[in-house]
């Protein structure tokens, strides 16, 4: 009888547990940065999110497609309903030319647990 408790309280505890979950919704996705010469070649942004779940969310790593982008981001945790920012620094300097797309991937303790974040612009000489 005890086990049989035992488990249907598990069991209640992990159904409420499983409403309760950050969640993560940025305002864009993608930011164009246009055309722009290789001479001013370092772009920045700023894309931000808001925490839209009723737990803390918490960016656990940012990875950059490349070594010429370098994501920046606050590491204490986002209340729900709070907003939160992540500040992307492209430079191309010394790269090729010509169209690029980078991608910025965000991983979290959301229930959607990785985000796709894009840079992209033409580098002319």
């Amino acid at each position: 009888m005890k086990k049989l408790l035992f488990i249907a309280v598990m069991l209640l505890g992990a159904v409420a547990h499983a409403g309760a979950q950050a969640e993560i919704k940025f305002d864009k996705v993608t930011v164009n940065f246009g055309v722009f010469s290789e001479k001013d070649g370092v772009r920045k942004t700023t894309f931000t999110f808001t925490n839209t779940g009723n737990q803390p969310l918490v960016i656990n790593q940012i990875v950059a497609s490349c070594g010429c982008t370098t994501p920046n981001y606050d590491k204490k945790p986002i209340a729900p309903g709070q907003k939160g920012k992540v500040d992307v620094v492209y430079n191309g300097k010394g790269k090729l030319t010509g169209h690029f797309k980078k991608s910025i991937t965000v991983y979290s303790n959301a229930a959607t647990e990785m985000t796709r974040l894009y840079i992209e612009g033409e580098m002319t000489e």
